[in-house]
């Protein structure tokens, strides 16, 4: 007597993605990324521009401190220049930041992109990256390591803007205090902390209320 055959288990084979689904997909992808260069030039290009500006800035000063031998002239004009700086670097700050912000979002919408390649063609895994979705973007550039605001092109603006803060204070200090070193230091490392801090918090917020926004229905 002859054993029955166990009864197989036949899988449909799943249908392949429409080709008009494909192309939409490969064109976001496209666009997402020249999206993500778009971000980083203007990021780059601010910060050139408001280096330029604080450097060229710098060099007037000292231009009138020599002409002036550190006279009435000097003061006026660091009082002047200093804190106008410092609201070019809040601003350059805020726009590079933003910049940032979208970046990430442009990164984590690749990533969702990237994981509908490898769901639909999972042949291609040898051939393409193929990483957790915890790790798809540390890949794309963008790690979370301890410290990373500091690592941004907005959190070296914001070091900058800090230091031009409380070189204002600094300099106000010392007409205040006729001439106090002392006084000086103590004002202008005082600013200088309380600017670098609020704007450190502002940035952490921001990247914390971006990495926590959903870009998909089912990550509500």
């Amino acid at each position: 007597m002859t054993q029955p055959e166990p009864p197989t288990k036949i899988r449909e084979a799943e249908p392949d993605p429409r080709p008009p689904a494909v192309t939409f997909v490969t064109t976001e992808h496209f666009v997402l990324q020249g999206a993500r260069s778009s971000t980083i030039a203007e990021s780059t290009a601010r910060a050139n521009m408001f280096l330029a500006a604080v450097s060229g800035g710098l060099v007037a000063l000292g231009l009138v401190a020599t002409a002036s031998s550190v006279g009435t002239a000097f003061y006026a004009f660091g009082l002047v220049l200093l804190p106008t700086l410092a609201v070019v670097g809040l601003v350059t700050f805020e726009r590079v930041l933003q910049s940032g912000v979208e970046d990430e979002g442009y990164a984590r919408r690749i990533a969702l992109l990237r994981a509908y390649y490898f769901d639909n063609a999972p042949e291609l895994a040898p051939y393409l990256l193929s990483v957790p979705p915890e790790d798809r973007l540390r890949v794309q550039g963008l790690p979370f390591a301890p410290w990373q605001e500091f690592r941004t092109v907005a959190g070296m603006v914001a070091v900058i803007t800090a230091v031009l803060a409380g070189s204002t204070a600094a300099l106000a200090a010392i007409l205040i205090s006729d001439h106090s070193l002392a006084a000086a230091l103590v004002s202008g490392g005082l600013v200088a902390l309380l600017v670098l801090v609020a704007l450190t918090r502002f940035q952490r917020s921001a990247w914390a209320a971006a990495s926590t926004t959903p870009i998909t229905e089912d990550e509500d």
